[in-house]
């Protein structure tokens, strides 16, 4: 009994310490690490926010590992890359595909070698209702934006076990976190990558491997066509994000190890109000804020709903 009331007090104070410290952090600016010597690999870096982010890593000195369906999209990305004298490599991977993500990430690690950073940004969008999804649909959503990080995660996470260094990056969603008419194969897969990070976050606890970190974010829409139409009713508590600014706080939140990333900061707001209301208080709310209604108008990006 000794031994457990011992143990309950040194847990009281280390979580006070540990709550004191994340206070005190948002006062005073987090180090950024160095990521001159890394090698990043970003799915989904043919176009939006991965092709954003491959530029970023690249000015800062990484060797930028592109990867994506859209093969003259990807080779753009890594064109440009090169032609302001950074390192890039582009491989085209069908992110749906489990044998074509292993075959990439086998070809990769013998020709660049291995993935320090991994940031799974490929995502698909049908922007359909439950009932108007076809079965096919439904499965590849959750192929690209859920079990894609799992492959790409199983490929690389070895060689960043082994050295207990290494990022992993999970570009999930708002949708992750609260529900949205229109959106349910979305939103469900989106879940899916967010209890992914979170898990994976508690193995590499469990295992000692601190030296490991991952991040995952989950902004609001992001003006990068791939929700192209959708409203906001609020959009000075909820604007539809630009680019560049949800990229400067991804880079932010990467480079500073940072956790957990909301986009904007009233989303901290309403999962925590999300916790403790009543299921029907909730569903109420999220009407007024415009959740039944924002994707009536929803027409994604010509030709490709993808990132």
């Amino acid at each position: 009994m000794s031994n457990i009331f011992a143990e309950f007090v040194y847990i009281l104070i280390t979580v006070f310490w540990q709550i004191l410290t994340a206070i005190i952090s948002c006062f005073i600016p987090a180090s950024r690490k160095d990521v001159s010597n890394e090698i990043v690999l970003i799915t989904g870096a043919g176009s939006g926010l991965g092709r954003l982010m491959a530029l970023r890593f690249a000015s800062l000195g990484s060797t930028v590992v592109c990867v994506d369906i859209n093969t003259q999209a990807n080779e753009s990305t890594a064109n440009q890359i090169k032609s302001e004298d950074g390192k890039a490599f582009a491989f085209t991977c069908d992110c749906s595909s489990r044998e074509d993500i292993y075959r990439v990430a086998e070809d990769i690690k013998a020709s660049v070698g291995d993935v320090t950073i991994l940031v799974n940004n490929a995502g698909i969008v049908s922007g359909k209702k439950f009932m108007d999804c076809s079965d096919g649909l439904i499965e590849k959503t959750f192929e690209v934006n859920t079990l894609a990080h799992y492959w790409t995660t199983k490929a690389f996470l070895p060689a960043m076990f082994e050295k207990n260094s290494g990022h992993i990056v999970s570009i999930a969603s708002s949708a992750g976190l609260f529900g949205v008419t229109g959106l349910c194969d979305y939103c469900s897969s989106k879940f899916g990558a967010y209890g992914f990070n979170e898990s994976l976050q508690m193995e590499l606890a469990a295992a000692g491997k601190n030296g490991i970190a991952t991040t995952v974010v989950c902004p609001f829409f992001i003006n990068t066509g791939m929700f192209d139409g959708v409203q906001t009713r609020f959009p000075l508590l909820l604007p539809i994000l630009e680019p560049d600014y949800a990229v400067n706080k991804i880079m932010s939140a990467i480079l500073s190890n940072q956790r957990v990333l909301l986009m904007p900061r009233i989303l901290y707001l309403l999962l925590i109000l999300k916790s403790f209301l009543p299921q029907v208080t909730y569903i109420t709310l999220s009407d007024f804020f415009g959740a039944s209604n924002t994707m009536d108008h929803f027409k994604g990006r010509a030709g490709k709903k993808s990132d």
